[in-house]
Order: C-alpha cells, then sequence, then structure tokens
C-alpha cells in the first residue's frame, strides 16, 4: 500500500492548488484524477483563454446560505497573489470588461502554471485512478482505487460540481460528504442559459446569435451586460448572471435600454419625423431585424406622430420592463458552475477541514459557495485550494 501525508481527490483548478501549497510545506502529495486528462475546465473556460481571476473580486461577488464563510480564505489568498503567480511565469493576459482577466494565448498557459508548480513542490499526479472507497483508518484514510490503494493522514476532496458531466463532473463529493454525515444542499445548475416557452421561442428564435446590451433583473438584483439570443432562448453574460437568483416559474424583467431615457428620446423623435413608423425607429436603436421581430411580437405598429404620450409610455414598457418566463435553464449540461452544494456550515472556514471528519477536506466548487461569472469562481478554487493546502 503506498503511503502519502496528503491524497488529493481531483485535478482540477483547486486540487491542483492545494497540491502545490502542500507539496511547498514538505508534504508529500498525491493527486488522482477520474479522467484522462486534468484542469479540463479550466482549458475549457473564457472561450479556450481563462477567465482566470478578477481583480475586483471580493466576497459581495459570491452566493452561499452563509455569505461570510468565504471571507477568511479570499483574504489570505486574494485575486493579486494569483496575478503576481501568473506574472512570474511570464503569461500574457488582457483586461475584459469588469476586470475580468483572460490569457492573451491559451487557457493551456494557467494549467501549465500549475503543473509547474505542482513539479516543483515534488507533487505527484496520477490520471485514469477512480476512487472506489474512502475508509477512516488509525493514522487518516485508506483509499481503495482502480490503480491499487493507498494510505495518507489527510485527504482534499476537490472533485467540482455537476456542471459539464462530459467533462469529467460527478457527484463524487457530495457522496462522500454523505457518507460521512455531512450536510448537502440543494444543488442547481448555475451560470447557465434560459429555454423559452414554445410561444417565445418561435418568434424569438428568429434572433438566434444577435446580442444586444440589457439589465436582466429578478426583483432588486439586476447585471447590465449583453445578452445573447440562442435558437433555444436567452443566454450571454446578463442571463448567466441572473440565472443564479431564478425561480422555476419566476418572470424575468429585461430593459433592452439601460441608461437611455427611451420615453424622452422617442418624444423627440416624434417632433423631427412624425411620419416614421416605429419599427423604423426603433432600428435607429438595435438591428433593422430585432427591431422588426419585437416590435412584431409587442404589437407595436404605425406612424409616430399618430401616438399619445400614453401609447409612447406603453411602447416604452415593452422595451424596458419586458417580463419574460423562462420555460427552464439548459441545465449542467451547459452550466458554468453548480449552485449550492455542501453545507459550509459543517466546514471550518480557516482550514476547509469538515468539522466532524479530522483529516477531510473539501475545496472549490462542491461546497455551498458559488460566484458571479467572470473570474471570480476561479478566485475561488484559488483561495479555498491555498486554504486548505497550508493545513493538511
Amino acid at each position: 500500500m503506498q503511503q502519502v501525508d496528503v491524497v488529493i481527490v481531483g485535478a482540477g483548478a483547486s486540487g491542483l492548488m492545494c497540491a502545490a501549497t502542500a507539496g511547498y510545506r514538505g508534504r508529500s502529495v498525491l493527486v488522482l484524477e477520474h479522467t484522462a486528462k486534468i484542469g479540463r475546465k479550466i482549458l475549457m473556460s473564457g472561450g479556450g483563454r481563462c477567465n482566470f481571476a478578477n481583480i475586483h473580486n471580493s466576497p459581495a461577488n459570491f452566493i452561499s446560505q452563509n455569505p461570510h464563510f468565504c471571507k477568511s480564505a479570499l483574504s489570505r489568498y486574494s485575486a493579486q497573489d494569483f496575478i503576481d503567480l501568473v506574472d512570474r511565469h511570464g503569461v500574457e493576459y488582457h483586461e475584459k470588461t469588469l476586470g475580468q482577466l483572460f490569457c492573451n494565448d491559451s487557457s493551456k498557459e494557467i494549467l501549465r502554471v500549475l503543473m509547474t508548480e505542482c513539479e516543483w513542490a515534488g507533487v505527484e499526479i496520477r490520471t485514469n485512478t477512480e476512487v472506489h472507497q474512502l475508509k477512516q483508518s488509525p493514522n487518516g484514510f485508506q483509499l481503495q482505487t482502480s490503480n491499487g490503494n493507498i494510505s495518507a493522514t489527510s485527504v482534499v476532496i476537490a472533485t467540482g460540481g455537476l456542471s459539464i458531466p462530459n467533462g469529467g463532473a460527478t457527484s463524487f463529493a457530495y457522496d462522500i460528504a454523505t457518507e460521512y454525515g455531512l450536510t448537502v444542499l440543494p444543488r442547481s445548475a448555475s451560470l447557465v442559459p434560459f429555454t423559452l416557452q414554445p410561444k417565445d421561442k418561435e418568434v424569438l428564435s428568429e434572433l438566434s446569435g444577435v446580442s444586444h446590451q440589457v439589465r436582466a433583473s429578478i426583483g432588486h438584483t439586476s447585471f447590465v451586460e449583453m445578452m445573447l439570443f440562442t435558437h433555444r432562448g436567452l443566454s450571454g453574460p446578463a442571463i448567466l448572471q441572473i440565472s443564479n437568483y431564478w425561480q422555476p416559474g419566476e418572470e424575468v424583467e429585461i430593459d433592452l435600454f439601460p441608461g437611455f431615457d427611451l420615453l424622452s428620446w422617442l418624444k423627440e423623435q416624434r417632433d423631427s419625423r412624425p411620419k416614421a413608423d416605429i419599427t423604423t425607429i426603433m432600428a435607429q436603436q438595435m438591428s433593422k431585424r430585432m427591431a422588426q421581430i419585437l416590435c412584431g411580437k409587442f404589437e407595436l405598429t404605425g406612424a409616430l406622430g399618430n401616438l399619445s404620450n400614453k401609447q409612447l409610455e406603453a411602447i416604452n414598457t415593452a422595451f424596458c420592463h419586458w417580463r419574460i418566463k423562462p420555460s427552464g435553464t439548459e441545465g449542467y449540461r451547459t452550466a458554468e458552475v453548480t449552485l449550492g452544494g455542501i453545507d459550509t456550515d459543517e466546514i471550518n472556514q480557516k482550514t476547509m477541514q469538515a468539522k466532524k471528519v479530522e483529516g477531510l477536506y473539501f475545496i472549490g466548487e462542491c461546497l455551498d459557495v458559488t460566484g458571479h461569472l467572470g473570474g471570480h469562481n476561479f478566485n475561488w478554487a484559488w483561495a479555498s485550494g491555498f486554504a486548505a493546502g497550508q493545513a493538511v
């Protein structure tokens, strides 16, 4: 039986960060990955450019039943700490909107950084290795795997959530947590596109591929970013963000002109171009095709000069307070992360160790800590991995 200090199950972002951190502390570390490739979600992130951090990251960018849980880890390993690591490895990157950092070249650069750090720290990584059983022993844990048995003082579960199953996602972390008596909160697909009701889909699918800046809102929560029409529904950053706050049966309010006084502009256009049709006028603010489809959907017709103030207010409401009820989401197949997970009340916020099970740690996406779109979930992976790596 192979004996090591630390076994980390899962060679993703949090697992590799934890491995390097523990290895540099002189621990013997073995990482087990059940697929043939490591870091698959890293490679897929950001369209292959990896949105590896967000410079504006803070606890306010996370959703959890305990919003205070993430503060300790994030304060001890910040976005700047990971940026400094990337800088030391000579990775070139750029900032997009809202503080999002992307590789100039390829997401492979971020994986290379983590792999190099693990190599320097003396970490062993073993792929195509499934963990069949995890049992406590007098000296820690014994693991039965598809490649032999292993004994370890500490075990870190870093297998992620349920999102993107074709990327290797499984329920392993939740199964282990349940087996050891930890509470697992309800989970759902997070940062995920909406699907539409048949009637809306029939009309709006004609706009597939068209994007437009919007404010997407549910209650008092809103995001101003791009929305993308798809052949099945609505996507784009604004929709992915608001999906975290949506419950089945709820409506989402869409403002197609955030920060723009559409009503005043319509009144000005009525004075200057009274003979112009409303569709023609709206095509000045969006694509002609989008104006035609939406004016048809909202049943808006006629020359501006013939429209009363009340009718213009109705047009303003249609475009700036468009209420739409999704039929559902695209689910885990396309979700970026999993909302919910292992109850953080079960976990020590400084070390990521399960309070009930000495030597058993959980990090990353499997915990009930879900970041907003734009690099925040990677920030949590780095921070939670570092926290556990300092403790195991």
